[in-house]
Protein backbone atom coordinates (compact mmCIF):
# COMPACT_ATOMS: atom_id res chain seq x y z
CA UNK A 1 0.00 0.00 0.00
CA UNK A 2 1.18 3.16 -0.80
CA UNK A 3 0.16 5.88 1.61
CA UNK A 4 -0.67 8.99 0.07
CA UNK A 5 1.58 11.92 0.14
CA UNK A 6 0.85 14.96 1.75
CA UNK A 7 0.79 18.71 0.14
CA UNK A 8 2.43 20.29 2.44
CA UNK A 9 6.38 19.32 2.01
CA UNK A 10 7.80 17.87 5.09
CA UNK A 11 11.62 18.83 4.14
CA UNK A 12 11.25 22.16 6.11
CA UNK A 13 9.54 20.78 9.19
CA UNK A 14 11.45 21.23 12.87
CA UNK A 15 10.05 18.91 14.50
CA UNK A 16 12.08 18.96 17.97
CA UNK A 17 11.52 22.88 17.13
CA UNK A 18 7.97 22.20 17.32
CA UNK A 19 8.20 20.17 20.46
CA UNK A 20 10.01 22.89 22.00
CA UNK A 21 7.65 25.85 20.88
CA UNK A 22 4.53 23.80 22.29
CA UNK A 23 5.82 23.82 25.95
CA UNK A 24 7.03 27.42 25.66
CA UNK A 25 3.98 28.45 25.28
CA UNK A 26 2.31 26.26 27.70
CA UNK A 27 4.76 27.14 30.36
CA UNK A 28 2.75 30.72 31.17
CA UNK A 29 -0.50 28.64 31.08
CA UNK A 30 0.88 26.45 33.66
CA UNK A 31 1.92 28.93 35.76
CA UNK A 32 -1.36 30.79 35.49
CA UNK A 33 -3.24 28.06 36.83
CA UNK A 34 -1.24 27.83 39.81
CA UNK A 35 -1.61 30.95 41.04
CA UNK A 36 -5.51 30.97 39.86
CA UNK A 37 -6.54 27.66 39.85
CA UNK A 38 -10.31 27.65 38.13
CA UNK A 39 -11.90 24.37 37.21
CA UNK A 40 -14.13 23.38 34.49
CA UNK A 41 -16.87 22.10 35.01
CA UNK A 42 -16.26 18.90 32.35
CA UNK A 43 -13.95 16.47 34.06
CA UNK A 44 -12.71 19.04 36.56
CA UNK A 45 -9.93 20.14 34.00
CA UNK A 46 -8.08 23.66 34.28
CA UNK A 47 -9.27 26.51 32.39
CA UNK A 48 -6.26 27.32 30.96
CA UNK A 49 -6.22 24.37 28.88
CA UNK A 50 -8.47 26.02 27.02
CA UNK A 51 -6.20 27.48 25.79
CA UNK A 52 -3.61 25.07 26.23
CA UNK A 53 -5.04 23.01 23.71
CA UNK A 54 -4.20 25.45 20.72
CA UNK A 55 -0.73 25.68 21.50
CA UNK A 56 0.35 22.77 19.18
CA UNK A 57 -1.41 24.38 16.46
CA UNK A 58 0.33 28.05 17.41
CA UNK A 59 3.95 26.34 17.82
CA UNK A 60 2.70 25.18 13.87
CA UNK A 61 1.31 27.35 12.68
CA UNK A 62 4.35 29.88 13.64
CA UNK A 63 6.69 27.37 12.44
CA UNK A 64 4.90 26.65 9.11
CA UNK A 65 4.75 30.66 8.52
CA UNK A 66 8.52 30.91 8.71
CA UNK A 67 9.02 28.16 6.19
CA UNK A 68 6.27 28.62 3.89
CA UNK A 69 5.12 31.98 4.42
CA UNK A 70 1.56 32.84 5.01
CA UNK A 71 0.40 30.34 2.01
CA UNK A 72 1.58 27.40 4.35
CA UNK A 73 -0.53 28.71 7.45
CA UNK A 74 -3.85 28.59 5.55
CA UNK A 75 -2.67 25.23 3.72
CA UNK A 76 -2.15 23.51 7.28
CA UNK A 77 -5.38 25.26 9.16
CA UNK A 78 -7.33 23.73 6.03
CA UNK A 79 -6.11 20.21 6.86
CA UNK A 80 -8.78 20.49 9.65
CA UNK A 81 -11.44 19.38 6.93
CA UNK A 82 -9.80 17.55 4.53
CA UNK A 83 -12.23 14.17 4.72
CA UNK A 84 -11.70 14.50 0.85
CA UNK A 85 -8.37 12.74 1.38
CA UNK A 86 -10.10 9.92 2.86
CA UNK A 87 -11.13 7.83 -0.04
CA UNK A 88 -11.63 4.75 1.42
CA UNK A 89 -14.77 4.97 3.62
CA UNK A 90 -14.28 1.44 5.44
CA UNK A 91 -12.00 3.70 7.90
CA UNK A 92 -14.32 5.72 8.74
CA UNK A 93 -15.86 2.46 11.29
CA UNK A 94 -12.67 2.68 13.60
CA UNK A 95 -12.39 6.23 13.80
CA UNK A 96 -15.87 7.19 14.69
CA UNK A 97 -16.69 3.39 16.64
CA UNK A 98 -13.40 2.02 17.94
CA UNK A 99 -13.28 4.09 21.23
CA UNK A 100 -17.05 3.72 21.82
CA UNK A 101 -16.77 0.07 21.32
CA UNK A 102 -13.72 0.00 23.95
CA UNK A 103 -15.94 2.42 26.39
CA UNK A 104 -18.81 0.13 26.14
CA UNK A 105 -16.89 -3.15 26.88
CA UNK A 106 -15.04 -1.08 29.89
CA UNK A 107 -18.42 -0.33 31.46
CA UNK A 108 -19.77 -4.32 30.97
CA UNK A 109 -16.14 -5.28 32.48
CA UNK A 110 -16.83 -3.74 35.16
CA UNK A 111 -20.50 -4.28 36.06
CA UNK A 112 -19.29 -7.78 35.16
CA UNK A 113 -17.09 -7.12 38.80
CA UNK A 114 -19.77 -5.56 40.64
CA UNK A 115 -17.73 -2.26 40.13
CA UNK A 116 -19.96 1.26 41.53
CA UNK A 117 -21.20 2.54 38.22
CA UNK A 118 -24.21 3.52 37.23
CA UNK A 119 -26.94 0.56 35.99
CA UNK A 120 -28.81 3.00 33.59
CA UNK A 121 -27.06 4.95 31.77
CA UNK A 122 -29.07 8.31 29.29
CA UNK A 123 -26.44 10.23 27.32
CA UNK A 124 -25.83 13.64 28.38
CA UNK A 125 -28.50 15.96 26.81
CA UNK A 126 -25.24 18.91 26.11
CA UNK A 127 -23.33 15.66 24.38
CA UNK A 128 -23.75 17.06 21.10
CA UNK A 129 -22.51 20.66 22.41
CA UNK A 130 -19.60 19.03 24.37
CA UNK A 131 -19.04 16.77 20.71
CA UNK A 132 -18.16 20.48 18.87
CA UNK A 133 -16.43 22.39 21.75
CA UNK A 134 -13.99 18.61 22.26
CA UNK A 135 -13.54 19.16 18.19
CA UNK A 136 -12.25 21.82 18.21
CA UNK A 137 -9.94 21.61 21.12
CA UNK A 138 -8.76 18.27 19.50
CA UNK A 139 -8.07 20.46 15.89
CA UNK A 140 -6.42 22.42 17.97
CA UNK A 141 -3.69 19.67 19.07
CA UNK A 142 -3.84 17.67 15.95
CA UNK A 143 -2.72 20.36 13.45
CA UNK A 144 0.52 20.39 15.30
CA UNK A 145 0.97 16.66 16.21
CA UNK A 146 -0.43 14.96 13.38
CA UNK A 147 -0.17 17.88 10.79
CA UNK A 148 2.61 19.42 11.22
CA UNK A 149 4.81 16.54 12.65
CA UNK A 150 3.68 13.48 12.07
CA UNK A 151 5.16 13.13 8.54
CA UNK A 152 8.52 14.03 9.56
CA UNK A 153 9.08 11.91 12.03
CA UNK A 154 7.59 9.33 10.27
CA UNK A 155 10.36 10.30 7.46
CA UNK A 156 13.39 9.85 10.29
CA UNK A 157 11.78 6.75 11.71
CA UNK A 158 9.70 4.06 11.67
CA UNK A 159 5.88 4.95 11.93
CA UNK A 160 5.78 3.29 15.78
CA UNK A 161 9.00 4.87 17.12
CA UNK A 162 7.86 8.34 15.29
CA UNK A 163 4.63 7.49 17.17
CA UNK A 164 6.16 6.38 20.59
CA UNK A 165 8.35 9.84 20.76
CA UNK A 166 5.23 12.08 20.05
CA UNK A 167 3.64 10.19 22.54
CA UNK A 168 5.57 10.25 24.78
CA UNK A 169 5.90 13.98 24.57
CA UNK A 170 2.53 14.53 24.22
CA UNK A 171 2.12 12.58 27.41
CA UNK A 172 4.43 14.89 29.82
CA UNK A 173 2.71 18.11 28.64
CA UNK A 174 -0.50 16.83 29.87
CA UNK A 175 1.41 16.18 33.47
CA UNK A 176 0.45 19.97 35.40
CA UNK A 177 -3.09 19.27 34.20
CA UNK A 178 -3.07 15.73 35.62
CA UNK A 179 -1.36 17.34 38.87
CA UNK A 180 -4.13 20.15 39.20
CA UNK A 181 -6.81 17.31 38.69
CA UNK A 182 -5.16 15.65 41.50
CA UNK A 183 -3.98 12.50 39.44
CA UNK A 184 -2.71 9.13 41.69
CA UNK A 185 0.37 7.73 40.66
CA UNK A 186 -1.51 5.28 39.01
CA UNK A 187 -3.51 7.11 37.34
CA UNK A 188 -0.15 9.33 36.17
CA UNK A 189 0.93 5.72 34.28
CA UNK A 190 -2.08 4.82 33.11
CA UNK A 191 -4.21 7.77 31.92
CA UNK A 192 -1.11 9.75 31.06
CA UNK A 193 1.63 7.78 30.00
CA UNK A 194 0.11 4.67 28.56
CA UNK A 195 -3.06 6.53 27.14
CA UNK A 196 -0.70 9.31 25.69
CA UNK A 197 1.22 6.35 23.66
CA UNK A 198 -1.24 4.30 22.91
CA UNK A 199 -3.50 6.90 21.54
CA UNK A 200 -0.91 8.70 19.59
CA UNK A 201 0.17 5.00 17.83
CA UNK A 202 -4.05 4.72 16.63
CA UNK A 203 -4.12 8.32 15.56
CA UNK A 204 -0.84 7.16 13.32
CA UNK A 205 -2.69 4.38 12.19
CA UNK A 206 -5.85 5.78 11.22
CA UNK A 207 -3.83 8.96 9.68
CA UNK A 208 -1.95 6.91 7.52
CA UNK A 209 -4.46 4.68 6.60
CA UNK A 210 -7.48 7.22 6.05
CA UNK A 211 -5.37 9.04 3.39
CA UNK A 212 -3.17 10.87 5.49
CA UNK A 213 -6.11 12.64 6.77
CA UNK A 214 -5.88 15.36 9.74
CA UNK A 215 -9.63 15.22 9.79
CA UNK A 216 -9.61 11.72 10.49
CA UNK A 217 -7.27 12.42 13.59
CA UNK A 218 -9.05 15.38 14.39
CA UNK A 219 -12.36 13.02 14.37
CA UNK A 220 -11.01 10.09 16.47
CA UNK A 221 -9.87 12.76 19.20
CA UNK A 222 -12.94 14.35 19.76
CA UNK A 223 -14.65 11.12 19.75
CA UNK A 224 -12.80 9.60 22.28
CA UNK A 225 -12.61 12.56 24.48
CA UNK A 226 -16.14 12.61 24.49
CA UNK A 227 -16.84 9.08 25.31
CA UNK A 228 -14.48 8.99 28.21
CA UNK A 229 -16.52 12.40 29.22
CA UNK A 230 -19.75 10.86 28.88
CA UNK A 231 -19.38 7.73 30.31
CA UNK A 232 -21.52 6.49 32.69
CA UNK A 233 -20.47 7.72 36.29
CA UNK A 234 -18.81 10.42 34.20
CA UNK A 235 -15.05 9.87 33.35
CA UNK A 236 -14.26 9.63 37.10
CA UNK A 237 -16.46 6.53 36.94
CA UNK A 238 -14.20 5.69 33.95
CA UNK A 239 -11.15 5.63 35.58
CA UNK A 240 -11.97 3.92 38.98
CA UNK A 241 -8.79 1.39 40.15
CA UNK A 242 -6.68 4.11 38.50
CA UNK A 243 -8.09 3.61 34.84
CA UNK A 244 -6.51 0.46 34.81
CA UNK A 245 -9.28 -1.40 32.77
CA UNK A 246 -10.45 1.24 30.11
CA UNK A 247 -6.79 2.27 29.63
CA UNK A 248 -5.69 -1.60 29.52
CA UNK A 249 -8.02 -2.60 26.90
CA UNK A 250 -6.58 0.47 24.78
CA UNK A 251 -3.50 -0.31 25.25
CA UNK A 252 -4.59 -4.32 23.91
CA UNK A 253 -5.64 -3.07 21.20
CA UNK A 254 -3.06 -0.70 20.34
CA UNK A 255 -0.78 -3.99 20.43
CA UNK A 256 -2.99 -5.76 18.46
CA UNK A 257 -3.05 -2.97 15.65
CA UNK A 258 0.67 -2.88 15.71
CA UNK A 259 0.81 -6.59 14.70
CA UNK A 260 -1.63 -6.81 12.36
CA UNK A 261 -0.23 -3.54 10.98
CA UNK A 262 3.54 -3.82 11.33
CA UNK A 263 5.23 -1.42 12.94
CA UNK A 264 7.27 0.45 9.77
CA UNK A 265 4.42 1.98 8.67
CA UNK A 266 1.14 0.68 10.42
CA UNK A 267 -0.32 0.87 7.01
CA UNK A 268 0.51 -2.64 5.84
CA UNK A 269 -1.95 -5.08 6.90
CA UNK A 270 -0.28 -8.92 7.80
CA UNK A 271 -2.66 -11.02 6.31
CA UNK A 272 -3.30 -8.73 2.54
CA UNK A 273 -0.67 -10.09 -0.02
CA UNK A 274 0.31 -6.60 -1.61
CA UNK A 275 2.47 -6.31 -5.07
CA UNK A 276 4.26 -3.13 -4.42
Amino acid sequence: MRLQAPNNSTSKRSPYLFFVLVYALSIPLWVLNVIYPIKLPVDNLPVTDIVATFTPMIAASILVYREENLSGVKNLLKRAFDYERITKKVWYVPIIFLMPFIYVLTYVIMRLFGLPVPTVWIPPLFTPFLFIALFFAAAGEELGYTGYVTDPMQARYTALTASLIIGLIHAVWHFPSAISIGYTLGLYIWGVIVLGVTFRILTVWLYNNAGKSVFAAILFHAVTNTGRSIFPGSRSAFELYDGAIGYGLIAITTVIVVYLWGSKTLARFRYTHRAD
